[in-house]
């Protein structure tokens, strides 16, 4: 069966494994997905992410995402909320001047620009606006 929205069916396995307490998770890989992660590990809400191939099936990978946790053995995570923004039905754009700023400046929205899939913060530096896909804190 096809999947509608995989960008929030990744969010949606990332959240569950955070309260889950897990300490890895697997997410069928696409580029998009790939750029997502890749914004989340250098903003510090994840340890890291791995292409890895599934066994059986051929030139078809999953990222296997590894969460990050704080405050040892109680373990407190560091994403503390996901949500997607923009759904297949519904997409929202912003322009330049509108980029919203998540948690007054204390979390992301990630945004997909003509420069690339971008944060907030580098869409105003590069002064364009885009389709937010989503916001993390």
């Amino acid at each position: 069966m096809a999947m509608t929205d995989p960008i929030a069916d990744m969010l949606t396995r990332i959240r569950n494994a955070v309260r889950a307490k897990h300490d890895t998770v697997s997410v069928p890989a696409s580029r998009v997905k790939g750029e997502i992660l890749r914004i989340l590990q250098e903003e510090g809400y994840i340890e890291g992410f791995e292409k890895l191939p599934v066994e059986g099936k051929n030139n078809i990978y999953n990222y296997v995402v590894k969460l990050k946790y704080y405050g040892g053995r109680d373990k407190f995570s560091v994403i503390t909320d996901l949500k997607r923004i923009s759904k297949p039905g519904f997409r929202i754009y912003k322009s330049k001047t509108e980029i919203p700023k998540v948690n007054d400046g204390m979390g992301i929205a990630i945004i997909s620009t003509s420069k690339g899939i971008v944060t907030d913060k580098q869409a105003r530096k590069y002064g364009v606006g885009g389709e937010v896909i989503c916001y993390v804190s």
